[in-house]
């Protein structure tokens, strides 16, 4: 039995879709959260490897936050991925947002992100 419900699942398989189809030679930023914290990664999917990763677990943003499930902690994660983005030379990303919907934390994720420096 699926852990995630059919309703999240094909949602997460329609969001997959379309990321496949338009991350072709650019790293797909993908996004996960949980009750207690969010995680991002970007990966390359032609090499199957992560290129650069974040979370609100890492010591440097659990000291100045207080908690990891918020829309200041998702900043944070955000602005520090597109921090050692650009240490890589990584600009161009594709949003995977993993089912979940383009609103709170996500997006304030995302919005960091783009400050930061990366297109999507």
């Amino acid at each position: 039995m699926s852990r995630l419900s059919d309703r999240t699942a094909r949602r997460t398989a329609t969001v997959r879709r379309k990321v496949k189809i338009a991350s072709r030679g650019r790293a797909r930023l993908s996004v996960f959260r949980s009750s207690k914290h969010i995680h991002a990664q970007l990966i390359d999917d032609d090499k199957g490897v992560t290129l650069a990763a974040a979370s609100s677990l890492e010591k440097t943003l659990r000291e100045g936050a207080k908690t990891g499930a918020n829309i200041a902690a998702a900043k944070a994660v955000g602005k520090l991925l597109a921090e050692r983005a650009k240490e890589k030379g990584i600009k161009d990303v594709v949003f995977d947002r993993g089912g979940y919907l383009y609103h709170g934390r996500i997006k304030a994720l995302a919005d960091a992100a783009r400050e930061g420096g990366l297109n999507f």
